[in-house]
């Protein structure tokens, strides 16, 4: 075993790499950008070390500056998490030329899965069904317009070095196909350095299944598999270990070809076969097709470990310390059921939008694993990806471990960013998913049902209001204020009450709704007389009321509402920080409700920009190649006359 690893990665991946060395006895180099100086990850590892800017191109794909931060440092070997120089082969190459080890696959295995089209024809010539597509060298419009014609649409389009959804882009519609086409191309260029693309059928009912395997070189075995249909973007969402309505002869088919995969490579280390499932007709051993490999460690490792009992981690740095496979197939066993769900720094109504912000409030119930890279007080930042955190149970069923996943998710405290908490709540509450009828269309179709926002609850609100009226009073008396003077109004942003004092620990808040008596008493809140779970949370971001739904006060600045912008929906703004990479319009041309204006790449993604409503382009504000800030004026359109 190792004495001492790098780790070249970040955030949440890092911290768990961090709590298996630890649990060895190895010791750990963190290595950080300028944005991440203050990072959990760097005061969880034994040494840090500084690598540049704080764009990843400046700092966590600086090969030559993580491999000198390993050789200065004493450590032995390089761990890569995921993302970043995971699955780039040239650094392994360098990696092992300057006598360090690469905790991971070898670089040839890696140029083996890197591009899907060469990808699957090996996957072809060792026996793994494959899907129906186009994987040629011939890049042109014509060729691949024709392709798709032949294959018989929907179609997806995917970026031949790609992963996590960018460069992806389905289509319905032939007429469709060429701007889909340049937007994936350009994605892809901007992800991958690659614009190239492959076509393939799609599915009509799929189903996202993957097989864990891990191999020592010479021979591999399979962790099962785990369910990732539930998708938003072609990303997932929550994922599950085994896959509902998976029966015995299709798992073992499917694990006996993730195996075939991994062997006809000499694979190292673990990795993961995805595969498309036909669901339409159930599972069967003849509806499973090899999408593509993911020669790294997976974000949904955590629920293979949970039903196997096996430290993924813990096995890398064995093999790649040098033992062989710590198992054989047949020791290795499936207990129970795990459920992951990803927590991000998200705006869902909005389209999933990643979102910034200072994590005011940050706080996890007992009961479920938690894996995160940030802490109360910690600001997701516009140049990583927005994860919180994963919030992972099991259970001896897979209802029970849903249920402990809605719980968990429930009584998950988070304030200061938009996040998508809330609808992963209601995911976990889908009847539909609760009853294993899963597919990768689920959530496209329910959206509106997902999204459906449910009406404050009166008594939480009336707690809210309290919390507000003592932001900035001192005089607290058992959770209670006594506040001068003794009536007063509370605004936030979107509503108002008025605030009587009844005496200490007592007040009356008068909504819209009705009146609401609350006193703090016995260690808990009571409303009207009834004894009331709420938890209200102040912060410098407002008030948050939990334990009763969530609900998120604002207080009301004088000043913003005062600077609000006069142009309302005439003005297209940044949602984010990022790189502007197209604009689609100019000045005097007319525009409808709906149709694209720009194209922000932020995150990793790009972001069409759309009008809000029908009218005509006055004004280009910014230039495609500008950087710009949240909340940057972009395009504004004509007034609409009065």
């Amino acid at each position: 075993m190792f004495d001492k690893i790098l780790i070249a990665n970040r955030g949440e991946i890092a911290c768990r790499v961090i709590d298996t060395c630890r649990r060895l006895g190895v010791a750990t180099v963190a290595v950080f950008s300028d944005a991440d100086r203050e990072a959990r990850h760097v005061f969880m590892a034994d040494e840090a070390v500084g690598l540049g800017g704080a764009a990843p191109a400046d700092s966590y794909l600086r090969g030559d500056a993580i491999i000198a931060a390993a050789r200065a440092t004493g450590a032995q070997a390089i761990h890569p998490g995921y993302g970043f120089l995971s699955e780039n082969p040239d650094f392994v190459d360098a990696v092992e030329a300057a006598g360090l080890v690469f905790v991971g696959p070898s670089a040839a295995a890696i140029r083996a899965m890197g591009l899907k089209d060469a990808a699957k024809a090996l996957m072809e010539k060792a026996g793994v069904p494959v899907v129906p597509g186009y994987h040629g060298a011939d890049q042109s419009v014509e060729r691949l317009a024709a392709e798709a014609d032949r294959i018989g649409y929907p179609v997806l389009i995917k970026a031949v070095a790609g992963g996590g959804g960018k460069g992806m882009r389905l289509v319905e519609d032939p007429a469709r196909f060429p701007q889909a086409l340049e937007s994936a191309r350009s994605e892809a260029l901007g992800a991958f350095g690659n614009p190239d693309v492959l076509v393939e059928k799609y599915v009509l009912q799929p189903r996202h299944i993957e097989v864990q395997v891990f191999g020592d070189g010479r021979r591999a075995v399979h962790l099962f598999e785990r369910d990732c249909s539930l998708q938003r973007r072609h990303q997932k969402v929550i994922e599950e270990a085994p896959a509902p309505g998976m029966t015995a002869e299709m798992r073992a088919a499917m694990g006996e070809a993730a195996v075939r995969a991994a062997e006809a490579i000499g694979y190292s280390g673990a990795g993961t076969i995805e595969f498309i499932v036909d669901g339409s007709r159930g599972l069967r051993p003849d509806g499973f097709w090899f999408m593509e490999m993911n020669t790294r460690l997976q974000v949904e490792h955590p629920v293979t470990e949970a039903i196997t009992g096996i430290d993924l981690v813990e096995w890398q740095l064995r093999v790649a310390s040098g033992e062989g496979l710590p198992a054989r197939q047949e020791d290795i066993t499936i207990t129970g059921h795990a459920f992951e769900a990803r927590l991000y720094a998200e705006d869902v109504p909005a389209g999933f939008l990643p979102a910034t912000g200072r994590l005011a409030h940050l706080a996890f119930p007992d009961g479920a694993r938690i894996e995160t890279g940030v802490r109360a007080g910690d600001r997701i930042s516009p140049w990583y990806d927005p994860m919180i955190a994963k919030v992972i149970t099991h259970g001896a069923t897979r209802a029970i471990a849903l249920r402990s996943l809605e719980r968990a998710l429930g009584r998950t405290e988070v304030a200061g960013s938009v996040t998508n908490l809330d609808f992963l709540v209601a995911l976990a509450r889908h009847e539909g998913f609760g009853r294993g009828e899963v597919d990768t269309g689920l959530i496209a179709r329910d959206m509106d049902a997902l999204l459906a926002e449910a009406r404050p609850d009166d008594a939480a609100l009336a707690l809210g209001v309290i919390g507000l009226a003592v932001l900035d009073d001192p005089q607290v008396r058992g959770g209670m204020v006594l506040w001068q003077p003794l009536r007063r109004s509370i605004e936030w942003q979107g509503g108002s009450a008025v605030l009587e004092v009844l005496g200490p620990g007592s007040a009356r808040v008068t909504m819209a709704s009705g009146a609401h008596e609350v006193r703090w008493q016995g260690g808990r809140w009571w409303i009207d007389d009834q004894p009331h779970p709420g938890r209200v949370v102040r912060h410098d971001a407002g008030v948050s009321v939990f334990g009763s739904g969530r609900l998120n006060l604002v207080a009301l600045d004088p000043l913003e509402r005062a600077g609000a912008d006069a142009g309302g929906e005439a003005l297209t703004r940044a949602p984010m920080p990022g790189l502007l990479r197209a604009v689609d319009v100019v000045a005097g041309q007319s525009v409808q409700a709906g149709d694209r204006l720009a194209v922000l790449e932020a995150m990793k993604m790009e972001h069409s920009l759309t009008a809000s409503r029908d009218g005509v382009v006055a004004e280009v504000l910014a230039r495609p190649g500008d950087q710009v800030e949240a909340g940057a004026p972009l395009i504004r359109l004509e007034e609409t006359p009065e």
